[in-house]
């Protein structure tokens, strides 16, 4: 992606027409005609912020962020009512929790239903899944240190996620594991969780066709709008907001694929909504070979490069309904949600000042399926012009395998962490001040995993100054 591109964020993907319609003004004011959407749900635009384009942005009530050191939080509040969910998560619930974030992250967070396929589960470095209790999720983390993900050792309730997921703000940097980050916000936080019962699973769900007029219970519909270029027209989009101001439809949803959906169509608004995309030309149903693909924002060549891949699948009558394709300029970064990922190799540093043709490599994921986390490699290092068949060669191992996968994905959520439902520790009876060997006292010169039999004698309570056979051997419940 275009790292000169500046962000508005929308949280969670979610916006008004009214709020929308103010960042089409202040994009318009400072000069532009058209926006990008990028795959975290939010708005990306070109500019080169001078004196004079700042004193125009400051008239609006729209928040820019130019350094891209926050980040926006991705939800499936865009899926909510028009594709299978978990039984007690409704559209408000998406909301009330949006709500609750007070600050800006710096870590990307994911809120997502694992009924539904459109939005991520797992890219992002906080990701809260549903669970089948209600108002409970799976926490799964990757914070930017770690070498691999981990899941938190209970079930996070839904009015905690905003002020856990702060708390791991401010010491994410300083811990190494979910165990000790466990600790230390067990400390830090009185939270109602829940013990974990079972592991998360998660079942195979193709990827949904997100485009066009559709029914969304009985006397309501729901739209979808794709761009293949991603560059959406501000007037086209400023004239969109007016009609759902005007027919009280009170959302717009941005989807992590560069399109977007509005919900809540009224069965007697249709006719009207119908002749406003016909009298601006606005194609609703693109193919699906060219809908579920993933590219870097403003890239001219990765475009190419899909339209060069796209009619060769339409040439050749390749289905690939089901698939989704990304393509990466950063090799090995690998966090597209997608089933096939097409990465671009650099040239070599020795060759840096002479064009070279590129080279590709080309992965999936086990049983094409993002959500296993584990890619596969077809092959390396090839020529632009054997794609296509190797991408062909994939789409027809796609559906030889497709059905005959019967086991979900289980999450490894149930490790020697959260097996244990208990440890024994060592507490002050006059304080209730807490000793874990597993941490040791590092003020007292204790190294991690020092046993309380081996404190010296002179060994006192770091609160309260107790002796040391003033503390008794307990069983710290985990959850």
């Amino acid at each position: 992606m275009n790292d000169n591109l500046h962000r508005i964020m929308i949280k969670g993907g979610v916006t008004s027409p009214g709020e929308l319609k103010d960042c089409i003004a202040m994009l318009e004011a400072a000069g532009l005609k058209e926006v990008y959407f990028g795959s975290r749900q939010d708005l990306l635009f070109p500019l080169e912020v001078n004196d004079e384009h700042l004193d125009v942005i400051s008239k609006f009530n729209v928040e820019i962020e130019p350094n891209r050191s926050y980040q926006n939080i991705v939800c499936s509040y865009v899926s909510a009512d028009i594709f299978d969910m978990t039984y007690w998560l409704k559209g408000s619930t998406y909301l009330y929790i949006l709500e609750g974030f007070d600050f800006k992250p710096k870590l990307k967070i994911n809120i997502t239903d694992p009924k539904q396929r459109l939005v991520p589960l797992f890219n992002g470095n906080l990701n809260f899944i549903a669970s089948d209790n209600e108002d409970y999720w799976y926490l799964n983390i990757k914070l930017p240190h770690w070498k691999r993900s981990a899941y938190y050792p209970v079930l996070i309730y839904s009015w905690d996620i905003s002020n856990l997921a702060k708390a791991i703000e401010e010491i994410y940097e300083e811990v190494n594991d979910v165990e000790e980050l466990s600790f230390v916000l067990n400390k830090k936080l009185d939270t109602n969780s829940r013990t974990i019962d079972k592991p998360l699973e998660l079942s195979y769900i193709k990827f949904p066709y997100y485009e066009g007029m559709n029914r969304m219970g009985l006397e309501q519909y729901w739209l979808g709008l794709y761009w293949r270029n991603n560059r959406y027209d501000l007037q086209f989009l400023k004239e969109l907001c007016g009609f759902c101001l005007d027919n009280s439809i009170g959302k717009i949803c941005i989807t992590p694929w560069k399109s977007f959906i509005i919900k809540g169509i009224k069965k007697n608004s249709r006719p009207e909504l119908e002749r406003f995309l016909g009298k601006r030309g606005i194609n609703v149903r693109h193919s699906q070979l060219e809908m579920n693909w993933h590219l870097p924002v403003d890239d001219a060549e990765a475009m190419e490069l899909k339209k060069f891949l796209v009619r060769s699948f339409d040439q050749n009558d390749i289905s690939t309904y089901g698939l989704t394709f990304g393509i990466s300029n950063d090799v090995g970064k690998r966090s597209h949600f997608a089933s096939v990922i097409i990465e671009k190799n650099a040239p070599p540093s020795i060759i840096k000042d002479f064009e070279v043709r590129p080279t590709y490599n080309v992965l999936h994921f086990e049983n094409f399926d993002p959500n296993t986390q584990k890619y596969l490699a077809l092959a390396q290092d090839v020529d632009k012009i054997e794609l296509p068949g190797l991408l062909m060669e994939l789409s027809k191992k796609y559906f030889d395998q497709l059905g005959s996968v019967v086991k979900p994905a289980i999450a490894e959520t149930v490790e020697k962490f959260t097996v244990e439902k208990s440890k024994p520790v060592y507490q002050c009876t006059d304080c209730l001040t807490i000793y874990d060997p597993q941490f040791g006292d590092a003020k007292a010169g204790m190294s991690i995993n020092t046993d309380f039999k081996e404190l010296p004698e002179a060994y006192c309570c770091p609160v309260c100054e107790a002796p040391k056979s003033n503390f008794q051997r307990i069983q710290l419940q985990m959850a």
